[in-house]
């Protein structure tokens, strides 16, 4: 199998940077992709990466052109949802044929849409990690940082082959990685969550900790909540109200300073990923006759912001 010597991340945003940066760090061959002014910064004066266990300045390649994906062995993809689609097909002609994509974003219909557009191989990624930027060149680390890898399809020899040096690459780098047969399911927890707290986050502008401190936004999680697996189960995804809840609690005790990335593109007037969050599960529950009032609130004031 062809090593991954060259290592792209295609929206260096605060996860690619951190999960970029990390890498780096670890002596791999790491170009993040990301906007000019910050390609720019990060070349000048490096990335910053302000961890719970060290506080780094590492150096590496930035750029915002894209034609250099034309010699990627490994791409990580962590663009917003709503950008998918573009990005991909604007490289769609750049991209080697041997070159291997993993989708660090958040929600459950990238890879799908990524893999419309390019012949590659496409993984999802399950991310766990708290993080922001500050500024163009420094990553705040609020806390975890781990990733599970899998294939959407059945897993052959050759998906297996390939998630296995991609995982030894990361735990090398000090990233926890591990593969799962089931990663529809853990998608789908990791999607839950998004929908716990990116919205809510997003609304009051508040941490994770703050959060679940007001026993009426505990209430409104566990409605959400609700409504999620009722949609879930019919996506044919079974997860249980303990399951549901354990992932649930344990963002708040591991990620307790940390405030959504949906609220931290609110307060830089971006587009958020919402329609991909919470709208997404309205969308499913009209399709399946499911009413989600909880998560139509939090979907309906977040594009009331947004606007």
């Amino acid at each position: 199998m062809k090593p991954f010597k060259k290592i792209y991340v295609l929206g260096a945003g605060a996860v690619g940077c951190f999960f970029g940066g990390i890498l780096a760090r670890a002596g791999l061959d790491v170009t993040l992709i990301a906007r000019p002014d910050r390609a720019q910064a990060i070349n000048e004066f490096g990335l910053e990466l302000d961890c719970q266990t060290f506080h780094d300045v590492v150096h590496l390649k930035a750029s915002s052109d894209i034609s250099l994906l034309a010699d990627a062995d490994l791409v990580l993809l962590s663009v917003k949802s709503p950008d998918t689609e573009p990005v991909i097909r604007s490289i769609d002609s750049i991209l080697p044929s041997h070159s291997v994509m993993l989708s660090l974003q958040n929600g459950v219909a990238n890879v799908p849409i990524a893999r419309t557009f390019i012949a590659n191989a496409v993984y999802p990624v399950v991310v766990y990690v708290a993080t922001g930027m500050i500024g163009h060149r420094t990553v705040k680390h609020h806390g975890r940082g781990e990733l599970v890898l899998g294939s959407i399809d059945t897993m052959t020899d050759q998906d297996s082959k390939i998630l296995a040096a991609i995982s030894q690459l990361f735990n090398e780098a000090r990233i926890p990685c591990s593969i799962t047969q089931d990663i529809k399911k853990q998608m789908w927890l990791k999607f839950l969550v998004n929908c716990s707290y990116n919205g809510i986050s997003a609304i009051g502008h508040v941490s994770y900790g703050d959060m679940v401190a007001v026993q009426e936004v505990k209430a409104l999680i566990d409605k959400i909540t609700k409504e999620f697996l009722m949609v879930a189960f019919m996506e044919g995804v079974h997860i249980s109200e303990r399951e549901a809840r354990e992932v649930n609690e344990s963002i708040a005790k591991t990620m307790t300073t940390q405030i959504s990335s949906t609220a931290q593109d609110l307060a830089k007037g971006r587009r958020t990923e919402i329609n991909y969050l919470n709208g997404y599960i309205v969308e499913l529950g009209k399709r399946y006759g499911i009413e989600t009032p909880c998560n139509l609130s939090v979907y309906a004031m977040v594009k009331m912001l947004e606007s």
